[in-house]
């Protein structure tokens, strides 16, 4: 039998005073008073200021944090969200190659980097019985210090022998072009929003159920061999997709 004090039903005001927070914060950015990377006050401090209770704060904080003009460090506070990269994912360029050339700093790191099994899924990727040998490297991407991305890539170990004793914290676009003369001629790519759980949040430092956009690559060479298998799982405040397609 339950027992004890019921809590009250949130009123209507409650719902309209964490929109008029969240209205009057984005209106300051709006207005430039924080620019993009610019620390917000600490809740504490919205909280006096505004003189609401504290759940009000933080629904008006999750709230531009979902429409993407916010975001969290942990330990750290609030930031105004800088603007995503321009990310057109069918182009065989690398990640720090469309990074620097929008004058942002990328940087990448090895989460995980093994040799796995091929089930059916990826047997069939490949072309390849299940159980053949392939290489799957995890990898965390941040942009100007910032992680906005984790991807799965897997490759052919028939086609990249001996590819773990390389470093994947650089280019391994490059590495496959020069070590294996491995270049991508054609692009299979699947996009659809997602909401970043599990691991993929743990690793972006987010709080799970964030939405998020999930990028599939299927990228193949002049003879139709699959060279990559790539999954990324970005934060859906870091990226703008980008798609120029001539017209015939």
């Amino acid at each position: 039998m339950f027992s004890g004090t019921i809590p009250a039903a949130a009123s209507p005001a409650d719902g309209v005073q964490y929109l008029e927070l969240r209205n009057a914060l984005a209106a300051r950015i709006a207005a430039g008073e924080w620019r993009p990377g610019d620390r917000l006050p600490s809740e504490r401090a919205l909280q006096v200021s505004g003189q609401a209770a504290r759940g009000t704060i933080r629904e008006g904080l999750a709230q531009l944090e979902a429409e993407g003009l916010i975001y969290r460090k942990d330990r750290s506070g609030w930031y105004v969200s800088p603007a995503p990269i321009v990310y057109d994912p069918t182009r065989w360029e690398g990640f720090i190659s469309y990074v620097e050339a929008q004058g942002r700093a990328p940087a990448t790191e090895t989460l995980d980097a093994m040799a796995i099994a091929a089930d059916a899924f990826l047997a069939g990727v490949f072309g390849r019985e299940a159980g053949a040998p392939l290489n799957l490297i995890r990898r965390r991407r941040y942009v100007d210090d910032r992680p906005v991305l984790v991807e799965y890539i897997v490759v052919d170990v028939a086609l990249a022998p001996d590819l773990l004793r390389f470093s994947f914290d650089q280019s391994l676009t490059g590495i496959l072009k020069s070590h294996y003369g491995l270049a991508v001629t054609r692009n299979k790519v699947e996009m659809q929003p997602c909401a970043l759980t599990g691991r993929e949040a743990e690793a972006l430092g987010i709080k799970p159920g964030l939405p998020g956009l999930n990028v599939v690559r299927t990228s193949y060479d002049a003879q139709g061999r699959v060279v990559e298998f790539d999954r990324e799982y970005w934060r859906h405040d870091a990226v703008k997709i980008s798609v120029e397609a001539r017209v015939r």
